[in-house]
């Protein structure tokens, strides 16, 4: 991975073998990034995605193992117990056009990708919501 900052944004390259999620978490430490959105696109070769199904409070994963390009990949920075929290959607095409996207869980990348980071100067927690969704929702710090 290499990266440069420009103001408030991180121009990120990840090169072959390197994985989205734990590259980019690895930066968003490093560089001690509290809020922030995420774009990109590259090529991948393996993918880990997912669909939460809210009634089961279950994630259904799919893995995908061939040449893809990635078509888009979005998403938030935040913090979950002091920690870089990212949550990533991203759509993966092969070869035929089909298209398969979902929440990010794992990526493979097969010759690069770039990305951009997009910084906020904001402390944004997660907080699990056993109540309504089972998921880690956005709250907000009242000192922001």
């Amino acid at each position: 991975m290499i990266y440069q900052r420009v103001e408030n944004v991180f121009i990120v390259r990840l090169d072959v073998g390197e994985e989205i999620l734990s590259s980019l978490t690895e930066l968003c430490s490093q560089e001690k990034i509290t809020a922030g959105t995420i774009s990109g696109i590259g090529a991948a070769n393996y993918a880990d995605i997912g669909l939460y199904e809210v009634a089961k409070r279950k994630y259904h994963g799919t893995i995908l193992e061939e040449e893809m390009e990635i078509a888009s990949l979005n998403g938030n920075i935040s913090r979950k117990e002091g920690k870089v929290y990212l949550h990533l959607h991203a759509a993966f095409a092969n070869k035929q056009g089909q298209i398969f996207g979902g929440h990010l869980r794992s990526a493979r990348i097969s010759a690069t990708a770039d990305i951009y980071i997009h910084t906020v100067p904001a402390k944004i927690e997660r907080v699990f919501d056993e109540e309504t969704t089972g998921l880690n929702l956005i709250q907000f710090d009242p000192t922001n």
